[in-house]
């Protein structure tokens, strides 16, 4: 095995943005059992600054290890005995700020993301060329000075628990809680972590706890949403543009991966994206280098921790090749699945109080008095379905706020519920004439309508086979529409498909 071009490019290195002065600080480790491949790297990175020492095996790479720290280890995956991953794990252990790339002449999807969720900071393929390790060292080196210009900035704030017992996601429900833990864990790497659940969970919310909680607190968290830009104008966001670019480009303008430089992007409906706009978004990933619209040259290296989300199925989106998978796992090295509020009861009674007191401040007079919420009150949101989550248990106290009395008792009445979200009777009948004529005839016709749809979309699903363009079929109706009938009754399409 053989570097493809064993001789330094200047462009290749100039493209990085980072000095010979700051390269000649950084202490690299190189570990392959291939004595030509070995001495080739060594040389280039020697070329390019860097202080490099070399090990042949797994265990003189880890007695190198243990007796100093490295800066940058690139070691092979594949050595005997001792293998690449043995000496990952060292690395990290000696020191959890140590950058590893992990070389590998076989290289999978699956292989390749436990890596990265074992704590390899990236890969990179066999064979490749001068030029490529070139990029993905000078990539770790930028990782490296940013995190030298973030210290003294973390350092100066009062240390990793600044963030305000307020911006910590309320919630006492196991699947909450453990959702919370995981996020916490993670927010002190800079894993990509990939956030599922419906609409309305908090997902937003999740990230910008793990930002809050991570090294790159001091710089921006900049959001994105993927479905509310067309093609064209997202690309341009996302990458910015050159003047000229297109008519109305009258200027250069950075994009929103330049502005996170340093700190997180947070990519909302990821499975919106186009297919155009991922594979330039993929570049980024791999190789840190962003490219303007218009332009024919590389803009600028960013150093970027990205957090993506989604309320699809984001397996079902790379089946239906809506989803790059390279992509997916490149951003899903840590998922988090959010539970639907409907999931977690116990917790309607904390988030309600807590949106109380905050609306209540927000709109009125920091003097008069808190309304209360009555038992009646509180079982009328605990027996509700909630099929917006927490966003529409959100909204719903907002509205009632603006409408109560200061110190009112607020009663079930006073929150507005919408019928579609009402819990179907346990035996998935109409109630008696009775029962119906204790409510008004529109909460009772949706009553009755919402029944009618929940159990008309299990047949559906069933008779579909879990189908869901079959199913659309069946019913006279787009998918769109089958989504946002299944999401309104809180159907999840894989436990209805089952």
């Amino acid at each position: 095995m053989t570097v493809a071009d064993s001789s330094p490019t200047d462009h290749a290195a100039e493209n990085v943005f980072v000095s010979s002065e700051f390269r000649a600080t950084l202490n690299v480790l190189l570990v392959d059992d291939e004595r030509t491949l070995r001495e080739s790297c060594r040389s280039i990175l020697e070329g390019l600054g860097y202080r490099v020492e070399v090990a042949s095996k797994g265990e003189d790479a880890i007695k190198l290890i243990q007796r100093r720290s490295f800066h940058i280890v690139l070691t092979d995956l594949y050595l005997t005995e001792v293998t690449g991953e043995d000496v990952l794990k060292a690395a990290l252990e000696r020191d959890p700020s140590t950058i590893v790339i992990v070389m590998t002449g076989n290289p999978s999807v699956s292989s390749n993301v436990e890596l990265l969720r074992a704590g390899a900071w990236d890969y990179l393929p066999k064979p490749f060329s001068a030029t490529h390790l070139e990029i993905v060292i000078g990539r770790a080196s930028h990782a490296m000075m940013v995190a030298s210009e973030l210290a003294p900035t973390v350092g100066s704030s009062s240390g990793p628990n600044t963030t305000a017992d307020d911006d910590t996601p309320l919630g006492v429900a196991p699947a909450f809680v453990r959702c919370l833990a995981l996020a916490k864990k993670v927010a002190a790497t800079d894993a990509s972590v990939f956030i599922t659940g419906e609409t309305g969970t908090g997902k937003e919310m999740i990230a910008q706890y793990i930002h809050s909680r991570s090294r790159r607190r001091a710089r921006p968290l900049v959001a994105v949403n993927c479905a509310a830009l067309p093609e064209g104008l997202l690309e341009s966001e996302m990458f910015g543009h050159v003047k000229g670019a297109f008519t109305g480009a009258v200027r250069d303008k950075p994009g929103l991966l330049e502005s996170a430089n340093g700190g997180t992007m947070f990519l909302d409906e990821l499975t919106e994206m186009p297919k155009s706009v991922q594979a330039k978004l993929l570049r980024v990933i791999q190789d840190g280098v962003v490219r303007r619209v218009g332009s024919n040259s590389t803009s600028s290296v960013v150093n970027v921790r990205f957090i993506a989300a989604s309320n699809r199925d984001a397996d079902e989106a790379v089946a239906e090749g809506v989803l790059r998978e390279d992509l997916y796992y490149r951003l899903r090295v840590v998922p988090i699945a959010l539970p639907s509020l409907r999931e977690r009861p116990e917790d309607v009674p904390i988030l309600a109080e807590h949106f109380l007191r905050s609306y209540w401040r927000h709109h009125r007079r920091s003097e008069t008095r808190l309304p209360t919420l009555t038992e009646g009150a509180l079982q009328a949101l605990t027996s509700y379905g909630w099929p917006g989550n927490v966003r529409e248990l959100q909204n719903a106290i907002e509205h009632a706020v603006v409408l109560l009395e200061p110190g009112q008792a607020v009663q079930g009445d006073d929150i507005p519920l919408r019928g579609a979200g009402r819990r179907p009777q346990p035996s998935g009948e109409v109630e008696a004439d009775a029962d119906l004529l204790q409510v008004s005839y529109h909460v009772g016709r949706d009553r009755v309508i919402a029944q009618f749809e929940r159990r008309y979309l299990a047949e559906l699903a069933r008779v579909a086979e879990g189908n869901m363009s079959r199913a659309a079929r069946i019913a006279g109706v787009d998918r769109t529409t089958l989504y946002r009938l299944m999401e309104r009754h809180g159907l999840q399409r894989e436990g209805v498909a089952r």
